[in-house]
């Protein structure tokens, strides 16, 4: 229940953000939102919860789309993001009542996808960073193609050039179609699969 409050809070916050400052944001800016750690984030260890991080940053790329003007340009043609694939490093732990900013951006694209980096950040320091493998999918079905998404929101600077390891890792880590689906690794394994 407290990341839906969280939600509708930041929502609140970022629609203000943008009519107050539309005038100089860009989709390709860097987007610093704030937050705080409370007591329902954290774990039996004291820290914040490894997950917590993971939603967390879902309001920071929702924020970043409502104040560059995106969730508004796409709501009117009928698209919305999701998620394909996201990889995060921890470095140090976020502990209770600390203020940390998540920084979010775009940085880049391939043929088919669209990629985000988001950093959190506490008193200047890098404590965690999350890689993030996204599309655009049509309310009418199908998905956005890069070239559409190019057209709503302009092409990136030309100093945005996706670095090597990141090709890798989408590649490595995208499961098969439905229409071939995945074998279970664990299928042959020695070692009993226990049920409930």
């Amino acid at each position: 229940m407290n990341l839906l409050w969280r939600t509708i809070l930041h929502f609140w916050i970022s629609k203000r953000a943008h009519k107050r400052l539309d005038t100089g944001l860009h989709p390709y800016d860097v987007y610093s939102t704030s937050y705080r750690v409370l007591p329902t984030d954290i774990d039996i260890l004291g820290h914040m919860n490894n997950g917590r991080y993971l939603s967390i940053a879902d309001l920071g790329r929702f924020d970043m789309l409502v104040r560059s003007g995106m969730w508004q340009e796409m709501k009117r043609v009928g698209w919305y993001p999701v998620v394909q694939s996201l990889t995060i490093s921890y470095r140090k732990s976020l502990l209770p009542w600390k203020k940390f900013d998540i920084e979010s951006r775009f940085i880049g694209y391939d043929d088919r996808a669209v990629y985000v980096e988001q950093r959190f950040v506490y008193e200047g320091e890098i404590y965690a960073r999350l890689h993030m493998k996204g599309r655009f999918l049509k309310r009418s079905g199908g998905h956005v193609s890069v070239e559409e998404i190019q057209q709503l929101v302009g092409d990136a600077p030309h100093d945005m050039e996706l670095d090597g390891w990141i090709h890798t890792w989408a590649s490595d880590v995208s499961l098969p179609s439905a229409k071939r689906p995945a074998p279970s690794e664990w299928a042959n394994a020695e070692r009993p699969v226990h049920r409930r």
